[in-house]
């Protein structure tokens, strides 16, 4: 079996899987806003949830547990790979991995980790937004373009700044006693 075949079965699967798992809710998060319907386990002696009591709802179990083949995958199909740098790129299989970029990473290597990755073909979990692309070109533009020009920028001088009108200030107010 090919790996990208063994990646479509194992993404077939895990659809399969999700149909029949419940959505586990947190005991009693219906009735009370303050509780949010994340899962918790219930605990209490009288709990109708712990004691599994016909019309509640399900509690989650190693049995809801997910298929081996499906583990540790993305939900495009791939395994993840951690990426730090843009020299961890070139190691990465694009028929079987995705790259995930490290939180720590900063604008400039991220353009570089995101090209390097289209140019080999490897999908890119969570890529730059364009806008930041956007920016970051707009930026390095502009400081090419002021190098050239090197001309200060007519403008109003400090004193004409500094100088407010006098309709804008107002007097103290003093309190009568």
């Amino acid at each position: 079996m090919t790996e990208k075949a063994r990646l479509n079965k194992a993404a077939n699967v895990v659809k399969a899987a999700k149909t029949k798992k419940p959505k586990f809710r947190r005991h009693e998060s219906w009735r009370y806003n303050r509780l949010k319907e994340s899962w918790r386990k219930p605990r209490g002696l009288d709990n109708k949830m712990r004691l599994n009591v016909k019309g509640w709802p399900k509690s989650a179990k190693i049995g809801y547990r997910g298929p081996r083949i499906s583990r540790g995958l993305h939900p495009s199909g791939y395994e993840e790979v951690l990426v730090h740098t843009p020299d961890e790129v070139v190691g990465v299989d694009s028929r079987s991995h995705a790259i995930r970029i490290a939180h720590t990473v900063g604008t400039r290597k991220r353009i570089q980790i995101a090209s390097g990755a289209r140019e080999r073909g490897i999908y890119v979990v969570n890529p730059l937004v364009r806008r930041e692309i956007e920016e970051e070109e707009k930026t390095a533009e502009e400081e090419m373009f002021e190098e050239a020009i090197s001309e200060p920028k007519e403008g109003k001088t400090s004193e004409q700044t500094s100088k407010r009108s006098k309709k804008s200030r107002r007097p103290k107010e003093v309190r009568s006693t």
